[in-house]
């Protein structure tokens, strides 16, 4: 067999069936939560809009969490590139996310949605011999066809977050305002610190986003707020995400914030927070 012979082969096993490499470089963004409740997936979704939209860049949602909120808040556009899930492309080898990407109806959108077995998926992969590196190898493609690929992770520190935080560049940190979500953010930065360490020497936190703000609760917000500044204040962004009827709505619709309605504060809030982070990645 010839030199280059060998060389199309390795590159096809890499790469795996049908699958090329694009030119980009994606920064890939892990959006955790320890706490459920916290407008994880709202952000997600409307921060990967906002970010295509008003920020010209080609963006991936890959949603690891098996409730499946992404594809629900967000409707894909045209047929089913393929009829396997993202549990199959985890559980196969030399497999990539890029097989099952599918455009959304936002411009430069593309998303992975979750599926049905990823619970059970789960349990397969924590029996496999380098279990966290999966979801890393899985995006070897996708990374060059992307600018950012945000991952929706389970409100949880399983082997499917394990997954995530070791394949991502950057953590962005949801928090509301309460004295259980503040906790659960000790807990996942104490995490990250454990994964840089042993898996991802190169993951660093992007921020903590504050979600879901209620300004008449003063006491409480103050409260709060005190302490994030107190424990990450270089980290807090300045974005904050408020309590908005339009950003539930817009979820139902299947829709981003603002192609429900452009007008309303959940709009506006997710496009700054877009702003701010092209900024930081930049």
């Amino acid at each position: 067999m010839s030199v280059m012979n060998t060389l199309s082969n390795v590159k096809r096993l890499v790469r795996g069936p049908g699958v090329s490499l694009g030119n980009r470089h994606a920064r890939v963004i892990a959006v955790a939560a320890r706490k459920g409740g916290v407008g994880k997936t709202t952000t997600t979704v409307n921060l990967g809009a906002s970010l295509a939209a008003f920020q010209n860049m080609k963006v991936l949602l890959l949603d690891m969490d098996a409730q499946g909120h992404v594809a629900m808040s967000l409707k894909a556009k045209g047929p089913l590139p393929s009829r396997e899930t993202l549990s199959d492309i985890l559980l196969q080898k030399r497999r990539d996310v890029m097989e099952i990407a599918r455009p959304t109806a936002v411009a430069g959108l593309w998303m992975v949605p979750s599926d049905t077995q990823l619970n059970n998926t789960e349990s397969v992969m924590a029996t496999r011999i380098g279990k966290e590196l999966l979801l890393r190898n899985a995006l070897r493609s996708a990374r060059t066809h992307f600018d950012v690929i945000l991952i929706d992770c389970p409100p949880n520190l399983g082997t499917l977050t394990a997954n995530a935080l070791v394949a991502a560049d950057q953590v962005l940190i949801p928090c509301d305002l309460s004295t259980l979500s503040l906790d659960g953010v000790e807990t996942l930065v104490d995490t990250l610190e454990t994964i840089q360490e042993t898996l991802n020497p190169t993951i660093g936190l992007l921020g903590l986003v504050r979600t879901r703000v209620d300004r008449r609760n003063r006491k409480m917000n103050r409260a709060i707020e005190s302490t994030l500044e107190e424990r990450y204040g270089r980290w807090l962004l300045r974005t904050e995400i408020g309590v908005s009827s339009a950003l539930t709505k817009a979820q139902h619709e299947g829709l981003p914030a603002f192609m429900h309605d452009d007008g309303s504060r959940g709009a506006d809030a997710y496009e700054k927070l877009a702003d701010e982070v092209a900024r930081l990645i930049g």
